[in-house]
């Protein structure tokens, strides 16, 4: 009996392993990706944009009753339009246009009034739209999507009130035949069905909660009047149908798609990958077999490479003067290096010597004056055909700010550099500095020392 017991068990726990193996390869091969969008994809994704029209009754009658201003609130007809921006799948905001009637007979209190007839001109409303949940988790787009919505509004009605015999008295809020202007808050549920590619039937109920005992023209115990509204309608979404609506897609049913999507690619890459190794496994056994000849022949190159037999720090293969005696700088080629010397003479010191005296600019500026180009020509011209290098140092007096000194000399210092290299002077061969009034060659308590100091010192190397 505990044999038959044991294989019973084993019976029973193999025919569930195969059954769930059928379940999961069902959910795969018949996955859907109709209307299928990654998760956390951008708006641009799906449709977010849709208009509404929608009729139904508007009545007086409300779930909130209390001090009502009439005992019976006639049915009228009412009509609306809105459209809709979606945020998130959970959450959109709607901009809603609404016209309509409201009537009640027999008032509440004794006031004359037998009946009243109320026109609303118009009620315009921005309101939030919160979808509660998708009932079909397992498909992309949700067949009904329950709301509620709250918002803000205004509105612009005009009240008519009659007596037993039919006469019409003049509501006293009412100037000039004209309507009331009045903020009103609707808060509202309903449901949606898709019924098409883009296309929602809309049933809702609404309460309106004006702001004032008025829209039926009786105030009467002084509570602020309300109305409802239960309303059908279609919804309509905007864009390319190829686009899911976002108030309809499920992100949840998206990432369950993408899941299995994932896993169907990843026993394909599975599979692909162990015919890869199994390939892989034999081509490393015919290549090692051949590498040990390549590298014997590569060790032989290696050495023929390296080989230094002047020892100048050149291999053998790429020296082009070999036999170098030890010691001897060699360029990258391998031969002696020739060493250039360069010497400023007694002339070229003469030339820049000539150019100071010349240099003058204009008062407080960096700016050089004409007569001092000729000079600073032949110092280009000295640059440019012995290749020398010059330190430019522009050093000013102590009169005026030390920041505005040290700028001034070091603008003149570039002033100079500008013009040389305007000339064709190299210009990573000259440095230019500025040092302000902290250099001094003379007192700066007299005019000669002041003018001393006031320089742009050449040093030509």
């Amino acid at each position: 009996m505990k044999t038959t017991s044991k294989s019973k068990k084993t019976t029973l726990l193999v025919a569930a392993l195969m059954a769930g193996t059928q379940l999961f390869a069902q959910s795969t091969d018949t996955l859907n990706t109709t209307n299928y969008v990654r998760p956390f994809s951008p708006e641009s994704s799906f449709r977010t944009w849709s208009i509404g029209v929608h009729a139904g009754s508007v009545s007086g009658y409300t779930p909130f009753r209390g001090k009502d201003d009439w005992h019976t609130d006639n049915i009228k007809l009412g009509y609306g339009a809105y459209i809709k921006k979606q945020i998130l799948p959970s959450w959109g905001i709607q901009a809603n246009f609404f016209r309509g009637q409201l009537a009640g007979t027999d008032p509440a209190g004794t006031s004359g009034y037998t009946r009243f007839e109320t026109d609303i001109n118009y009620a315009a409303d921005l309101s939030a739209v919160f979808t509660l949940a998708n009932i079909n988790w397992r498909h992309q787009q949700g067949v009904i999507q329950p709301y509620l919505m709250a918002g803000g509004g205004f509105t612009g009605y005009k009240p008519h009130l009659y007596t037993a015999n039919g006469t019409e008295r003049t509501v006293t809020s009412i100037k000039n035949g004209g309507s009331i202007s009045e903020f009103y808050i609707p808060v509202g549920f309903g449901l949606k069905f898709n019924v098409g590619q883009g296309i929602n039937i809309d049933m809702g109920y609404q309460v309106n909660f004006m702001n004032s005992d008025n829209i039926d023209g009786y105030t009467y115990a002084n509570n602020f009047d309300k109305f409802s509204y239960g309303h059908i309608g279609l919804e309509f979404a905007l864009g390319k149908s190829s686009k899911p609506q976002l108030a309809t897609h499920n992100p949840v049913a998206s990432m369950r798609t993408e899941y299995l999507m994932k896993t169907n690619a990843l026993q394909g890459e599975l599979a692909a990958e162990r015919a890869r190794n199994e390939k892989m496994r034999n081509d490393v056994a015919a290549a090692e077999a051949a590498n040990s000849t390549r590298i014997a022949e590569l060790n032989a190159k290696l050495d023929k490479f390296t080989a230094d037999s002047d020892g100048d720090g050149v291999p053998d293969f790429y020296d082009k003067c070999p036999n170098t005696p030890p010691g001897t700088k060699v360029d990258g080629s391998g031969c002696p290096l020739v060493i250039t010397r360069v010497v400023v003479t007694e002339a070229d010191r003469k030339v820049v010597k000539e150019a100071i005296n010349n240099l003058e600019f204009d008062f407080g500026k960096a700016t050089i004056r004409p007569h001092s180009f000729p000079s600073l020509d032949r110092v280009a011209e000295l640059l440019i055909n012995k290749n020398f290098s010059l330190k430019l140092a522009g050093h000013t007096d102590d009169v005026g700010s030390d920041d505005a000194n040290m700028k001034l000399s070091k603008d003149r210092a570039e002033s100079i550099k500008s013009y040389l290299v305007s000339k064709g002077a190299n210009p990573s061969r000259i440095e230019a500095t500025g040092y302000g009034e902290t250099q001094p060659i003379a007192s700066n308590k007299t005019a000669a020392g002041r003018q001393k100091n006031r320089r742009v010192e050449f040093t030509l190397f």
